[in-house]
């Protein structure tokens, strides 16, 4: 949905009507997970992705219908082999997308959540009775924010919700015999923080911009952490270390990553990013400067847990020399590292949205 939300804005702002087109569930080797959408305007512009393939055109008439007659549709897409790379569904996938009217008051809420680079949850109902069907709540991480049921589910939703935002796993479930809903979950974007405003740095925050990443610099040294240096970057603290981390707020979505090779500035870094809940944590040098700050970190009351969870020397090995090959190993080691962590990837994966639909 962050991909896709400047140009629902803009579409909105222009008063285009809009349908939203959703993965709600994949079998076999769909190219696009659970979760992922499509915006559709009633003349036919389409952004973002639900399949990759020929898919996209039936959701697009879809969508247009579905703005027409003001109805949402659940739409089911299975491919035989012979044909399945032609659709862009894989190894014989299937897929099942949800189409509905964008609701104005509804994107609202949404969009202002994600602005803010809050986490927004998403509860659709899928299938059930005309009355219910693609109505939504919308939550954050303390309470209801928009929309109704209108009836005694709406504690257990938000209950359900909000372990959504701890697993980052979206879930398609039955609240009774006949009406399903689809939650979700859309996390903020990641973050990168780099201490350290060195000639790495500047090739390193660009490439993570690029990626999606919001970018944040650490440097007391004015002449290195300057504006001049890092004019696109989000944020640029010129405050000490460790000190300058209480200007951001560190969660299971940050990386950090130490540039400078001066324990002054380094060190106090790592102690603090190691005890944080960021998903990464690196540090440039060779093995041998890793050995000493590995030493003086331990003597400072860093615990053997807590280093096992330092990547040193930093980035990927990709035979890197200059600062952009080695700002690309970097960011490399920092997505693998993210979709390692994240549960949308791999076996759970594969294990959630392949089973049957989930009950309460």
């Amino acid at each position: 949905m962050r991909d896709i939300l400047p140009d629902l804005i803009r579409w909105r702002n222009e008063g285009k009507p809009i349908a939203l087109a959703t993965v709600i569930q994949t079998w076999g080797s769909s190219p696009r997970r659970a979760g992922s959408r499509m915006g559709i305007s009633l003349d036919g512009r389409m952004t973002g992705s639900v399949s990759g393939g020929c898919v996209e055109n039936a959701v697009v008439e879809a969508g247009i219908e579905s703005l027409k007659s003001k109805r949402p549709q659940l739409l089911h897409f299975g491919v035989a082999d012979e044909t399945a790379w032609e659709v862009g569904l894989a190894c014989g996938g299937s897929i099942d997308i949800f189409v509905q009217p964008l609701d104005s008051k509804f994107f609202e809420e949404l969009s202002a959540l994600i602005s803010a680079d809050r986490a927004a949850g998403i509860v659709t109902v899928t299938r059930g009775p005309d009355d219910l069907i693609g109505r939504e709540i919308l939550v954050n991480e303390e309470s209801r924010a928009h929309g109704s049921f209108g009836n005694e589910w709406d504690d257990l939703v938000l209950k359900v919700a909000q372990e959504i935002f701890s697993q980052r796993t979206p879930r398609r479930m039955m609240l009774n015999e006949e009406v399903e809903v689809f939650v979700d979950v859309i996390l903020p974007s990641p973050t990168l923080i780099v201490v350290g405003g060195v000639h790495i740095a500047m090739a390193l925050v660009s490439l993570a911009k690029t990626l999606g990443y919001r970018t944040v610099v650490m440097d007391p040294r004015r002449a290195w952490g300057s504006e001049e240096r890092f004019p696109n970057v989000d944020q640029l603290i010129q405050t000490r270390l460790p000190e300058a981390f209480e200007q951001v707020r560190v969660t299971r979505s940050t990386a950090v990553a130490t540039l400078t090779h001066d324990p002054k500035l380094d060190d106090p870094a790592l102690k603090y990013a190691l005890s944080s809940p960021a998903f990464y944590v690196g540090a440039l040098g060779s093995k041998t400067t890793h050995a000493k700050r590995r030493e003086r970190l331990l003597n400072d009351g860093v615990s053997e847990a807590q280093l096992s969870r330092l990547h040193a020397p930093i980035g990927l090995d990709i035979g890197a020399e200059t600062p952009e090959e080695i700002a690309l190993a970097v960011m490399s080691e920092v997505v693998k590292s993210f979709r390692k962590q994240n549960q949308f990837e791999g076996k759970e994966e594969a294990k959630l949205f392949q089973s049957p639909v989930s009950n309460l």
